[in-house]
Parts: structure tokens; sequence; C-alpha cells
């Protein structure tokens, strides 16, 4: 919980960055909210990516790592590669004081969990990139259960066998 504020930032820097780079809504001006960001913590969801420099610890990226089947995904225009268990990464962002982060956080999990999902807003073509060049197959289209509108996602899949 320490790291709240800054978690916070890094999600306000991603929304910021997103929007410049022509996807406005997939996040909006307030996802995730506070509230998403708590309890990722406090159900140890939330994983953050450091390094040190000047002996001071810096966290560069952040993400949530959701083991068990996500609801999100039983339902796919396209086909998963296999039914096998899985862990989903959502909320990825980056503080921006490096590169690559986003890579290095699917990469760890890839290496940690081997069999790894993931989705991205149809605006989202930085993402969309990132997981391409990390070995992700662009598995079809699922749909967000938890919203209205704007509810069409990417859906990205890694197995490593």
């Amino acid at each position: 919980m320490d790291d709240l504020p800054l978690i916070l930032k890094n999600y306000e820097h991603a929304r910021e960055l997103m929007a410049a780079n022509g996807n406005p809504t997939q996040w909006g001006h307030t996802f995730p909210r506070e509230e998403v960001v708590r309890d990722d913590i406090a159900n140890q969801r939330t994983i953050l990516l450091v390094d040190t420099r000047d002996g001071k610890e810096r966290v560069l990226a952040q993400f949530a790592l959701c083991a068990g089947a996500d609801p999100t995904y039983a339902h796919i225009d396209g086909a998963w590669l296999d039914d096998d268990p899985y862990v989903t990464i959502h909320r990825i962002a980056s503080s921006g004081i490096a590169r690559g982060t986003a890579s290095d956080c699917i990469n760890w999990c890839v290496e940690h969990y081997g069999n790894v999902r993931a989705d991205t807003h149809p605006n989202n073509k930085a993402m969309q990139h990132v997981l391409e060049s990390n070995g992700f197959a662009r598995c079809g289209l699922i749909q967000l259960l938890d919203r209205p509108t704007d509810t069409t996602r990417i859906a990205y899949q890694r197995h490593e066998w």
C-alpha cells in the first residue's frame, strides 16, 4: 500500500499517453478506479517492476496478474490456443522513466506461468505491437462484461509448451 500514490500516478501517465496516441476511450479519465487498484494490492494481484538507481528503488511499471478463469474470456469470437489453466495480465502501465518495461512485465509472466492471456482495445496499437512482438497470438475478439459501451477488445494468448 505504500506504493499506492506512485501506482496511481503511473496509471494517470498511462491514460494521458493512450489519449495522446489515439486511444482516449480504453481507460478514459478514471480507469482503473482507486478502489480497483486498492483491491488489486490487497489481494496480491499487483506486480511491480522495479530497479535500483543511486541506491534508491524505482517503480518502472506495474500490472495486475489474475490467476484462474477470467469470465470475460468465456466467450470469444475466434479461438483460444487451448483451454489449459492460465493467468491474465490486466492494467499494465509504465512510469515512463524506462523503455521496454511492458515487454519486461509480459516476459516475466510467461517465464513464471507459461500460459498467459491478455486483451487490449482495438485503438491501442502500442499494446498490440508489444504483445505481438513478444510472441502472443491474436486469438479473436472478446466483449467486456463490466460496461455498457466500447466493450470490444482484441484477445491474445501465449503458451510456452
